[in-house]
């Protein structure tokens, strides 16, 4: 398999030496660590967060993960991350993700998550706000 059809979005990750196991793969837990990355530069890219911004401004949670692990990842791999939304819902919205090797264009991992709005201070869900959803609707052409 190869890069996810119609994205618009990839973030380039740097493969570094303590992401390994004693196998020397990336541990699998940095997998979470790498999809965090790219949707926080999503977000940024978007201009729906700032740089120095607190992260309790982000307003989303991770409710749920999916990775689904295709090739170990080495140290000193040109690794990208292609990622989307698919899905907008009142509270929650789906983004998929697509690691890659970006020498090869070998995809290394796919992934999901759900996402909920969040609001840090009230320490509640709220809707996905119109600013939001307006911009990733015409970023993400649906």
């Amino acid at each position: 398999m190869h890069r996810m059809e119609s994205t618009q979005f990839s973030h380039a990750i740097e493969v570094r030496y303590g992401d390994l196991d004693p196998q020397g793969h990336v541990n699998n837990a940095n997998f979470l660590t790498y999809l965090e990355q790219t949707r926080i530069h999503y977000l940024v890219e978007l201009g729906l967060f700032k740089k120095g911004e607190s992260f309790l401004e982000v307003g989303i949670i991770v409710a749920e993960a999916q990775i689904t692990f295709l090739s170990p990842i080495l140290f000193g791999m040109k690794v990208v991350v292609e990622a989307r939304v698919t899905r907008l819902g009142n509270k929650s919205m789906d983004m998929v993700y697509g690691m890659v090797d970006s020498e090869t264009g070998a995809q290394l991992a796919r992934a999901s998550t759900t996402l909920v709005t969040y609001d840090y201070h009230s320490n509640k869900t709220i809707l996905i706000p119109d600013g939001w959803r307006s911009r990733i609707s015409e970023f993400e052409k649906f």
